[in-house]
Order: structure tokens, then sequence, then C-alpha cells
């Protein structure tokens, strides 16, 4: 969908004027895994409108494989508009106009299984989910015990004012229990399912090979098959000077991705994806130019000492790779220096 953010922070009813810009859970992760030089197919559809050609060609214009999204003469674009604050606070406001969109009208019948089947990775939200029953139908779909499917990545991302009409307790429990890997905010967690700790969390969701509970500025901790009888995996978040929140959580799932796709260990993919959300909340929109893979990976092999220590500011991604303890230019850290078809060669696919 189009976001229009605003020039300046405040309630709705104060902010004067708007900037068009893209926006979306999924197509964020597609575009920072695009960034992070994986080959990344984003499937959906956009009206046959000027926003859909806008979405189209700034997701495309990220690297991302725009071939299999559909466009609709019927429907229009969705868009929504939306305050500067954190999604945590009180004062975030958000309004969506979704409703009969080009994306709501997704189903099983427009986005078929074999569309997707061949990625190694599969990413989806509970977002596609709130927007229609045919979208329920088509993530429930997407996420069926079968042979061979792609390893199904899903972020709960609770939107309330999608859900207005919607079990989204149960809906968003059942679909996560039928994931491999799950994205939860702590909040979520405790706002959905009365959830109060990670612990908690991991007990709820048995069936996913991983599982994340993300803590925002605190950090992540998560389980895996090795580390599941043993509580899990905590990594502390570096501290970060924040431009805007806004795209962090997303950020978070596309270096943690990144990561799992390079088949490196648990403790590593949480700073991965720490480093990545850290990106994104230095920069004032949704989406953010991931760290290169170079500095990410001499970042994250930090010992526990220097990570914790970390200090990221604007510009950091440009810091010298050979000085990982600069955060950006003329700053140092207080660290130590030092669905449609397509090929089958994708290695994730996002509806």
């Amino acid at each position: 969908m189009v976001t229009f953010l605003p020039s300046r922070p405040g309630r709705l009813a104060d902010v004067p004027s708007f900037t068009r810009a893209i926006g979306g859970a999924e197509s964020n992760v597609a575009c920072a895994l695009a960034a992070a030089g994986h080959r990344v197919q984003w499937v959906g559809r956009v009206g046959a409108d000027g926003f859909g050609d806008h979405l189209v060609d700034t997701v495309g214009g990220h690297g991302v494989d725009v071939t299999a999204v559909g466009r609709d003469p019927h429907r229009p674009t969705g868009i929504y508009f939306r305050t500067d604050e954190d999604r945590a606070t009180d004062a975030h406001e958000v309004v969506y106009y979704r409703a009969g969109s080009a994306a709501s009208a997704m189903s099983p019948a427009t986005v078929p299984y074999e569309s997707v089947a061949g990625a190694r990775i599969l990413h989806l939200t509970g977002i596609t989910a709130a927007l229609s029953g045919d979208c329920l139908a088509l993530v429930r779909e997407l996420t069926a015990p079968r042979p061979g499917r792609p390893l199904v990545s899903f972020d709960v991302n609770h939107r309330p004012a999608l859900w207005r009409d919607g079990d989204a307790p149960g809906v968003l429990l059942e679909l996560a229990r039928r994931a491999d890997l799950v994205f939860v905010g702590a909040d979520e967690a405790e706002r959905l399912w009365g959830l109060g700790d990670a612990r908690a969390v991991f007990e709820a969701l048995p069936e996913p090979g991983t599982v994340v509970v993300k803590r925002g500025g605190t950090g992540a901790v998560a389980v895996d098959g090795e580390t599941r009888g043993g509580g899990g995996v905590l990594v502390p978040a570096p501290r970060v000077d924040v431009v805007s929140p806004i795209g962090a959580g997303d950020a978070f799932a596309a270096g943690f991705l990144s990561a799992t796709l390079r088949g490196l260990g648990l403790r590593s993919r949480l700073r991965h994806g720490h480093l990545t959300a850290a990106a994104a909340l230095t920069v004032p929109g949704d989406l953010a130019v991931p760290p290169r893979r170079e500095l990410a990976d001499r970042l994250a092999a930090l010992d526990d000492a220097a990570w914790g220590t970390l200090h990221l500011g604007p510009g950091w991604t440009e810091a010298d790779e050979r000085d990982p303890g600069r955060t950006g230019p003329g700053r140092t850290g207080d660290g130590p220096e030092g669905t449609g078809r397509a090929g089958d060669d994708q290695e994730v696919r996002t509806p």
C-alpha cells in the first residue's frame, strides 16, 4: 500500500501535509533482503492506478522481483496515514483505507501455492490475514502442512485497527503454530494472549522450529531446536540514537532471515536482526539500506563485552568496515576499536 508520512510530529488532525512513500511489512522485508544481496520476489495485488504504479516501480527499484504482482482494474491500491510516534505509545495514530482494496481481494485463487513453492523461505504476516476473509483463507492455504514446502516465516504483526471484526488472538495463534519461524513482539504476546514472558510464548508455540520474541530497545530472545530445552538465547539490542521507530520490526525480520539463509547460528541471526533494525531506526523513513555484509559480520562477531558497548547513530552504516567501533561520519562508538509465477531460484517470497 501507499503510506503518507507526516511532515512533522503531532496528531493527525494537526499535521498540515504528508509525503507519499511505500508501506507494507512484507514489501519492507523484501526490499531490505534485496539490498542485502538476496534474490527476493514480492507477490501481491495493487490497483491499476497511479499509486499501484508507484508501488511496483519503487519496490522493483530496490531490486525486488515484482513480476508476480497482479493489477486489479476494479479495486484501488490501499493507502494509509500515520503519525511519527512509536506504535507502542498512546500518541501513535494510524488510519487505514484498505477495505475493498486490491490487496484485500487476494485469495487462494489469485495467489496459488504453486506460485511460491519454489522459494527457500516464504515470509508472511498477520496483516495480510486481517484484510479480508479471502486473505485469511490465502494465509491458511500457504501455511498448510505439506511435503517440501518452503520454510514458512510468520511475523505476527498485530494491527488492532485491522481486526475490529475478527478474532485476532485465536487466528494469529493458529497461524503462528503452523509456521516454521515466528516473530512476535513481547507487547503483542501480552496484548493478544496474556503471555507475560518469553518462556510462556515458547510454551504456547511448540510447533515452530524457531520462535523470536522481540523486546524493543532491550533486545530479543529466541529458541530453536537446539536451545528450546535451555530457555533460548538472549541478545541485547545495541544502543541506538533513534531518528524514527517505524519499520524497525520489519528490518529486524529481514536481518534475521538474511542470516538464516546464510546458515548462521541463532545468536548471530539475532545480532544481524538488531543491526538491520538499527539501520532503519537511524533514518526517517520505513526503509533503510542495511549495513554492508562485511561490516555487519564484523560487528556481529564482537565479543559480548564489545557488543554491549556498541553505540550506533545516524550514518553508522557508512562506517569504515575496518573500524567497527565507528558508528557514523565523525562519530565513534563507545565500544573498543575494533502470488503469479516466477522462476524457482528465488530465495524469499513475500505475499
